[in-house]
């Protein structure tokens, strides 16, 4: 089923002019500059020299509200590697009181632990196949309070777009990883050019605070449409998942279960069982029905070292279980420490996968067919930010 966006523009554009007043305008712009140390098992050459240090990215944050219109963009700026410029953030937004609120725009979708669900540098293994910190263009309206039920209900027309035209394929210049097309066999011709259209979410959350125990559980689900630039055929795709946050104190952990599942309407030539993504400037392939669960567990201690304030200690698990009996599963342990000290930050981390792209192996296929007999690999990164 397809609905067209213009049909939620006089709901967008005829909001109640009740709700949150705000007399003088507010402007405020932040940012951050953040460079990397990577040592990876792996890559010979890398280890030879001992490692690299290197320009990780540049970003520039931006809020603004008056009358109770609010705007919130963030724009990062990788090397030319790595995607180059991209948005990652842009979204408008309405109060309507102090817990009700609709979103236009470039927003997070609401599906999983938000903000995050990790707590390390490289995020948990989800964010790689589009299921933590996805951003997509629609419409979202939040319910949010201290305690008792949450709600979040969206419609994303599509993924972030940069070309008009139905017929243009994804640009892979993104933050959030989406269905992309990628050029499989090398004959310079795009494959699997699928992308998303017409999403719908839910997602529903309670909160509970006893003391210095707070629970956090709820459930959330997408379908939406995958358009097929090739057949012209609009095929479909679904998740759904649930998850169980807790904080005692300096103690915090994340727990995940989710199930995703793509339909393209494939060429005949194309494998059914695998769809590409892309993010950073580049394409890989990802199995079509899979099964993921996380957990991440974080401790933060408290320290007076001259500039530094505290120490994080954190260990983010996840795991994908594929559907396909033969393709071989994916893992991601990151063991680190982040170190606080004003207004710098520092990831210290210990990144281990096995048949995960950015974590060696073969980048093309890993999250797709894998190999079933891979080694583990790993990278040793340490991330340096400063904060404005």
């Amino acid at each position: 089923m397809i609905i067209r966006f213009r049909k939620l523009l006089p709901f967008i554009i005829f909001l109640p002019v009740y709700g949150i007043s705000q007399d003088k305008p507010m402007v405020k712009f932040g940012g951050a500059l953040r460079f990397n140390y990577i040592y990876s098992s792996w890559k010979k050459e890398q280890k030879k020299q001992g490692g690299d240090f290197m320009y990780d990215m540049f970003r520039i944050n931006a809020e603004a509200s008056y009358k109770g219109i609010a705007l919130n963009a963030e724009y990062r700026l990788y090397s030319d590697e790595f995607g180059g410029g991209v948005l990652k953030q842009g979204w408008l937004a309405y109060k309507f009181d102090e817990k009700n609120e609709i979103q236009v725009g470039l927003t997070q979708v609401p599906f999983g632990i938000q903000q995050y669900n990790s707590h390390n540098w490289f995020f948990n293994i989800g964010y790689y196949i589009g299921l933590e910190d996805d951003h997509d263009i629609g419409v979202k309206f939040i319910h949010q309070k201290e305690e008792g039920l949450n709600y979040q209900f969206a419609f994303f027309k599509n993924a972030e777009s940069i070309a008009f035209g139905g017929a243009s394929d994804v640009s892979h210049s993104r933050y959030s990883y989406d269905v992309a097309s990628m050029d499989v066999d090398g004959d310079g011709e795009p494959d699997y050019r699928n992308k998303e259209v017409n999403q719908f979410n839910i997602k529903l959350n309670y909160k509970i605070a006893r003391n210095d125990f707070k629970h956090q559980l709820g459930g959330y689900a997408q379908y939406g449409g995958l358009y097929n630039l090739d057949t012209e055929e609009l095929g479909h795709h679904y998740g759904y998942g649930l998850f169980y946050e807790l904080d005692y104190k300096a103690f915090n952990l994340k727990s995940e279960v989710l199930h995703y599942a793509k339909s393209p309407e494939n060429p005949e030539t194309e494998n059914p069982d695998i769809f590409a993504m892309a993010a950073y400037g580049s394409p890989y392939l990802v199995a079509a029905k899979a099964n993921l669960l996380s957990l991440a567990v974080a401790y933060t201690l408290p320290v007076s070292w001259g500039p530094v304030e505290s120490l994080q200690f954190y260990n983010d698990f996840g795991y994908i279980h594929k559907i396909e009996k033969e393709f071989a599963d994916s893992y991601m342990n990151v063991t680190g420490i982040g170190v606080a000290a004003g207004h710098l930050y520092t990831y210290i981390d210990f990144a281990a996968g096995k048949n995960h792209s950015w974590l060696g192996g073969n980048f093309k296929d890993d999250f797709a067919r894998g190999i079933p007999d891979a080694k583990w690999e790993a990278r040793f990164n340490i991330n340096i930010g400063y904060y404005f």
